[in-house]
């Protein structure tokens, strides 16, 4: 555990789908993170918070090793995916992660899209990958929109599309770095509404945002992050109650000051 971190139990005890083990990231003579301990366990939705420049994306992009960490372990289904050996892509298959840029190719279609990495990544038939393609549009409520190239969809939707694409190679965690960044605020509520559905189904999430009221009334777990540190983790009553850190308070008020 970081200095000052407070674990709050949210449930009952089982072994963690996710886990990091003393995590480190330098870029040059900078230590961007600093030692985090962190656990996902399976279908718990965990919220990281906290000011620009504390590690939070870092942090997530270190998960599936599109940043390769300095020090520690990531455990992540039984196995330390840091260790050698280790078969990366089938790894970030399982680890799926949308990004503040939708990153969508302007000229193919939603469902083209979407089915890009089956095709090409798993070579799944052009038929199978169109039909799972068009099966993750349709949790995200784009069906109808399949044939619709990203330049004629909002912000909103082309975001659903990304987070789509993530879960159409059925992977076992969604990290979510900033998904409504991008967004201007009319469209975030369809985003958010995404990641309610894919809660109650249960899948297990890790979400980098400033979303406070989403945090508030969905997450299981708020974890609180500055200069590399976890500094406070617990339930959305304690993160965001009276008797959180001060540090935490602060940044929270300033947080929803601004929205």
């Amino acid at each position: 555990m970081n200095p000052g971190g407070t674990a709050v139990p949210t449930g009952p005890l089982t072994e963690p789908l996710l886990q990091l083990r003393g995590l480190r990231k330098s870029f040059g003579s900078t230590e961007v993170l600093k030692g985090v301990d962190l656990a996902v366990a399976p279908g718990e939705l965990v919220f990281v918070i906290g000011p620009s420049g504390s590690g939070k994306s870092t942090l997530l992009r270190c998960c599936n090793r599109l940043e390769e960490a300095s020090a520690g372990e990531i455990w992540f289904e039984g196995h330390n995916i840091l260790a050698p050996g280790t078969d990366l892509n089938a790894t970030r298959r399982r680890i799926g992660m949308v990004f503040q840029s939708f990153n969508l190719y302007p000229h193919l279609n939603a469902r083209d899209n979407v089915a890009l990495a089956l095709l090409h990544v798993l070579k799944q038939p052009r038929e199978q990958a169109h039909a799972r393609a068009f099966q993750a549009l349709a949790q995200v409520g784009l069906a109808d929109r399949a044939n619709a190239l990203p330049g004629e969809l909002s912000g909103g939707q082309q975001q659903r599309v990304g987070i789509a694409r993530a879960l159409a190679l059925e992977p076992a965690i969604v990290l979510f770095d900033e998904p409504t960044s991008a967004l201007d605020p009319e469209l975030v509520g369809s985003v958010l509404a995404v990641l309610r559905g894919l809660r109650t189904a249960g899948m297990t999430m890790l979400v980098v945002s400033h979303e406070m009221g989403f945090a508030r009334s969905a997450a299981d777990r708020v974890v609180f992050m500055e200069e590399g540190h976890i500094v406070a983790q617990g339930t959305p009553a304690h993160i965001f109650g009276p008797d959180a850190p001060q540090r935490v308070r602060e940044f929270v008020a300033s947080v929803e000051h601004h929205a």
